[in-house]
């Protein structure tokens, strides 16, 4: 499914991409997260190809094949700039209209598509990260769930980027580690997915996306900056959600993703999966896909 990706090109990447499914499909994006590939989905796709539907899965700018078409364009991963590049890809294959599903920096995107461009999104799912009203971020209201984003603070610090930057794979690898009850992925898998690190830009990407949240003064690409306007001002969504968290989650506490249906006027379900941690594509393909399948159908 992931080992000859497609290819497209849109105004600013070469996007690689998997497209499977009955081509007459309704079509449905799926988003990966940090740290993770395509790969996240190899449980899903498939399941949701069986039910009647058509799987797009891009990886994401600074991932996998994907590349920047040019060496100047400011290497920026925020939540808009992912955004647009879901509208970019779905511009490109001819795509109205689509459902979205995003699991974690996916998840983001997800949000972020209902929020600014909801003539295109008829459904959204987010996996593992709970909706944060204008795109803000906040300190964190517990001492406890500030130690979990330990690896946030770590690249805000000076010589974190290096250290990125020296060891991407380390980074990423312990997070794996400790987002989840132990047991659910192998070396095997972790360094299949980790190739999709190798790529040029990920650690750039990788920084920009959490720098921007804390550090006063770290550039984003001022294409996006309407995007980014127009986002501070949207506190709810109108595109039907569901949102499925692992309720032994170790990155985000499971209790932010709880009692937000107030920002959701086009309805919002959150399904807690006892017993899963943050990579719930992964960890339970069974049941997050039958919970798909009955929100997308």
């Amino acid at each position: 499914m992931l080992d000859h990706p497609r290819h497209i090109r849109t105004s600013k990447l070469d996007i690689a991409y998997t497209d499977t499914g009955p081509s007459d499909g309704p079509p449905v994006l799926l988003l990966h997260g940090w740290p993770d590939s395509g790969r996240a989905w190899l449980g899903i796709a498939p399941r949701l190809n069986a039910a009647g539907w058509r799987t797009i899965v891009p990886e994401l700018r600074g991932f996998g094949a994907t590349r920047f078409l040019r060496e100047d364009t400011m290497r920026d991963g925020t939540g808009v700039a992912l955004a647009q590049d879901a509208i970019d890809l779905a511009d490109a294959l001819g795509i109205a209209r689509f459902d979205v599903i995003g699991h974690d920096w996916g998840a983001r995107v997800a949000y972020t598509l209902g929020a600014l461009f909801p003539e295109r999104v008829k459904r959204i799912a987010a996996i593992a990260l709970a909706f944060q009203p204008k795109g803000a971020f906040e300190l964190p209201d517990t001492f406890a769930q500030a130690r979990r984003f330990w690896y946030q603070w770590f690249m805000t610090l000076d010589d974190g980027p290096a250290a990125v930057r020296r060891d991407p794979k380390g980074f990423a690898r312990i997070q794996w580690e400790t987002w989840s009850p132990p047991g659910w992925f192998d070396d095997a898998e972790f360094e299949a997915t980790a190739r999709a690190f190798d790529n040029p830009d990920w650690a750039e990407i990788t920084l920009n996306g959490y720098r921007t949240r804390w550090c006063t003064g770290d550039p984003t690409d001022p294409d996006y900056e309407p995007l980014r306007l127009r986002l501070h001002a949207i506190e709810t969504l109108a595109t039907p959600t569901l949102m499925i968290q692992g309720g032994a989650d170790g990155c985000d506490e499971p209790e932010l993703s709880a009692g937000l249906e107030r920002y959701f006027t086009g309805g919002y379900r959150r399904l807690v999966l006892d017993g899963v941690g943050h990579f719930p594509p992964r960890e339970a393909p069974e049941a997050v896909a039958d919970a798909l399948i009955g929100h997308l159908g």
